[in-house]
């Protein structure tokens, strides 16, 4: 895949930069002395128009990144599913090795050097010929999977807040209140809806709100770590944290020691990613090109390292490992964390108030988190729509001009998000099914810009304020092989024998899904998406 580039000379730039001021219609001010933003001044190079308001700072984009990957969303809802899988061994080293891992994938993602969601960066690296295919896939695979993604911070935030009701009114033991599946799924829709409601303001309200959020996952998140281990009448041993493997064949029907294990580390695969929710705001970024990767690296290191200590936390921290699972149990053997926090604070203080406190800290994490995924899915069906990609684009591209925001694209994704939910009402894999579905549609649409990369002509590619050098291809490769890898653990069965009510519906879902938008491309969309559709030309006006 070539991508043939033109030569542009620093004299050319400088007339084109003069021409792009006198006629630009943008939201950076024209005057002497005034320079335009780095990150604004590239995206015209590429052939796009300012349209949103380029106001996010360093900070702020890292709040939104942080917030998106989030301390608890990733590890409370999947805990209790990896740690029955291989115990705290395999939880604990897992979240270790797939750290390692990310940071593959995050020093790839940093090297393509293009403002715009990760569709735009597959274009333009994949070339002029393969540039329409591969930003089509990549496009709908982020599409799919942030959409998906609204839904999981909807179930597992309307999951826990289920187990707050229940342990407020009594505990599963003492007639407490356990929302049915109707309520649990208006809660799931109502939960949606706000957030949509939320992302139809100005972005300078979701970046603020995503501030508190950063800060109410340290403080929170430090707490819980700190004060869990100290209120637990007894801790586990490091031996039995670190060393003890313990594959539960009874309850899973998976015998290989192996398999068990890599299934202990998809709590770790889900929750080590969202990081390129930077990436999908550089538009409205200052200086993008140097703050984008700095958020990105930043929030996979601040994760990478709260999140290793959360699970430490709660591991240290079990009272019986046995009980945790009990139907007859204070949260009904649904809720691992949940357990765990009543077990510590009732076996010290005879109440379980400190635990309903901490679990109200944990859902505050979730709607954060939601309320961040359902801007980057916004801000990828806004980037789409505007390039022809998506039916009914004249609609979905349209920016508010009060907010300048895309209000039509957040609604769009809300709406796809709440149709997810529907089988909530008769099945019980829908969490599973949501969970698989995002993490393979996201995490796979960081494949195909990081394998363009790999293959472009060194000569095709340039390098931005961030680059690695030399070592840019072996890095991209890993994190390809990482990627590819993910994607397939989360498409197989995660209990035997396999049964209608356990099946992973996944493979089902995304391949029908894929095949549609496969289907659409062959049939039509390969004679006019053209991929990411220049609205500048260097040194014209513009349009």
């Amino acid at each position: 895949m070539g991508n043939k580039s033109e030569t542009v000379t620093p004299a050319r730039l400088d007339s084109d930069h003069v021409a792009l001021e006198k006629n630009s219609t943008m939201s950076t001010p024209v005057g002497a002395g005034i320079k335009m933003d780095s990150g604004e001044r590239r995206l015209n190079e590429l052939g796009y128009k300012q349209e949103l308001r380029r106001e996010m700072t360093l900070f702020k984009c890292l709040a939104i990144a942080f917030s998106t990957m989030s301390l608890f969303t990733g590890i409370v809802p999947l805990f209790g599913y990896s740690f029955l899988y291989a115990g705290p061994a395999g939880v604990v080293w897992g979240w270790v090795v797939v750290t390692f891992f990310t940071w593959f994938v995050g020093f790839a993602i940093n090297l393509q050097q293009f403002p715009g969601s990760l569709y735009f960066w597959a274009a333009h690296l994949a070339g002029p010929k393969w540039g329409p295919l591969a930003s089509w896939i990549c496009a709908w695979l982020e599409t799919i999977g942030l959409v998906a993604g609204i839904g999981t911070q909807a179930y597992a935030g309307t999951q826990t807040l289920q187990n707050i009701i229940l342990l407020s009114t009594g505990t599963n033991k003492n007639g407490g209140y356990l929302a049915p599946r109707s309520v649990f799924l208006a809660i799931y829709i109502g939960l949606c809806l706000i957030w949509a409601v939320l992302n139809s303001f100005a972005l300078n309200l979701i970046a603020l709100i995503d501030i508190v959020s950063m800060w109410w996952q340290v403080v929170g998140g430090t707490l819980i770590v700190v004060l869990l281990p100290l209120v637990a009448t007894s801790t586990q041993s490091a031996s039995y944290v670190f060393t003890k493997l313990e594959i539960s064949s009874d309850a899973t029907g998976i015998t290989s020691p192996v398999y068990s294990v890599l299934l202990s580390w998809l709590v770790s695969q889900y929750s080590l990613y969202g990081y390129d929710a930077a990436a999908h705001l550089t538009e409205e970024t200052k200086n993008a090109d140097k703050n984008g990767p700095l958020a990105i690296l930043s929030s996979i290191g601040m994760i990478s390292v709260f999140g290793w200590a959360f699970i430490l936390a709660l591991i240290f921290s079990i009272q019986d490992p046995a009980y945790l699972y009990d139907p007859t149990n204070e949260t009904a053997g649904r809720f691992v964390p949940a357990q765990i926090l009543y077990d510590a604070f009732y076996g010290r203080y005879q109440s379980g108030t400190g635990a309903i406190i901490l679990l109200v800290v944990i859902w505050g994490s979730f709607f954060f988190a939601g309320l961040s995924i359902t801007t980057s899915a916004a801000r990828v069906v806004y980037a789409l729509s505007r390039d022809g990609g998506v039916p009914g684009s004249r609609v979905l591209r349209k920016v508010d001009r009060r907010v300048q925001v895309p209000v039509n694209a957040v609604w769009f994704s809300c709406a796809f998000a709440i149709i997810l939910g529907l089988p909530i009402l008769k099945l019980d894999v829908v969490f599973t099914a949501i969970t698989s579905i995002c993490t393979i549609g996201w995490v796979g649409g960081y494949a195909v810009p990081i394998f363009a990369r790999m293959v472009i002509k060194s000569e095709n590619f340039k390098r931005g304020p961030f680059h690695l050098g030399g070592a840019s291809r072996w890095i991209c490769l890993v994190a390809f092989l990482w990627i590819c890898y993910t994607c397939v653990i989360f498409l197989l069965p995660t209990s035997y024998p396999i049964k209608l009510e356990t099946f992973n519906y996944a493979p089902v879902a995304l391949g029908v899904v894929l095949a549609a938008v496969m289907g659409w491309w062959m049939v039509d969309a390969r004679h006019w998406f053209k991929g990411p559709v220049r609205e500048i030309f260097l040194g014209d006006a513009i349009a």
